[in-house]
């Protein structure tokens, strides 16, 4: 059963990226260990509500005897539901933790001057998505559809239109300087195939993949010395958070980023370092 789970979610054109497929396969042969021991009436994976029952005493489990956190036992959780929908059942009925309500994971400071050098380093196309990403916010599925119709500049000023973002709707960024110059030496350079329309093309001039951008963008990062837990979401985490700090109004954010104003209220929550630097600032009764 796993070699099969295995072998559909690492087939070619797989939306998952490559980090998620490895936490998806850990995560579902760990939940096949613990059903080899548990004390099931059925059959998880055939039968719906012995499913629910199974997924409810996963939980439970990962929670009071792995000692797991409850962001992990969420995370197994939703790699379950992946296996439950590829076998036919769907996914379990089984609640998740509540978790501390936390602003979305930003890159520090420090990271960030290291990403930005990197991005310096980088070929012009490269420099580009990663600039994009970081001063426009761009989802990874936004970026690959951006054509250079979509790209307007002037001397001064600049935006990026996204036609169909999540939920459909369509938004205008404004562009930072940094990222307009960028994106005027990557347009200097582009070479694109007889009719190819994208902004950003590989090395055959043809359209780059989402996961051709992933690649490059966890690439930079990775030579930036960011590893733990770096996606390229985030980097839109990261622009929210810098334009909540810099005391932007919560509606600016929110239709910069493409969320409802609702969604993007999470920026004004305090990060995990905020909620420390707060507790070690407490005095100290010398």
């Amino acid at each position: 059963m796993f070699a099969a789970y295995r072998a559909k979610v690492t087939r070619p054109g797989t939306p998952l990226s490559p980090k998620t497929i490895t936490a998806y396969l850990s995560r579902v042969r760990q939940y096949f260990t613990w059903l080899e021991t548990s004390d099931l009436d059925g059959d998880p994976l055939t039968d719906p509500s012995v499913r629910d029952w199974a997924a409810r005493d996963y939980r439970a489990y990962l929670l009071t005897v792995a000692k797991r956190s409850p962001a992990t036992v969420n995370a197994h959780l939703t790699a379950v539901d992946d296996l439950n929908r590829r076998v036919g059942v769907g996914p379990a009925t089984a609640k998740r933790t509540t978790l501390p309500q936390l602003a979305p994971r930003a890159l520090d400071p420090r990271a960030q001057t290291r990403f930005v050098r990197e991005a310096e380093r980088a070929p012009a196309r490269d420099g580009a998505i990663a600039y994009t990403g970081f001063y426009a916010g761009l989802r990874i599925a936004e970026l690959a559809a951006l054509d250079v119709d979509d790209v307007h500049l002037s001397a001064r000023k600049g935006a990026l239109i996204v036609r169909y973002g999540k939920g459909g709707r369509y938004r205008e960024v404004l562009v930072h300087s940094r990222l307009r110059a960028a994106l005027e030496t990557w347009m200097a350079q582009r070479a694109a195939a007889d009719g190819e329309v994208a902004l950003f093309v590989n090395a055959r001039g043809r359209r780059l993949t989402t996961r051709g951008i992933y690649d490059i963008l966890t690439g930079l990062a990775d030579a930036a010395g960011i590893r733990e837990d770096f996606t390229p979401h985030t980097l839109r985490h990261t622009l929210g958070t810098n334009m909540r700090r810099q005391g932007e109004d919560i509606v600016v954010i929110a239709e910069t980023l493409g969320h409802s104003v609702e969604t993007a209220r999470r920026y004004t929550l305090p990060s995990e370092d905020e909620r420390r630097a707060a507790i070690e600032g407490l005095p100290v009764d010398q």
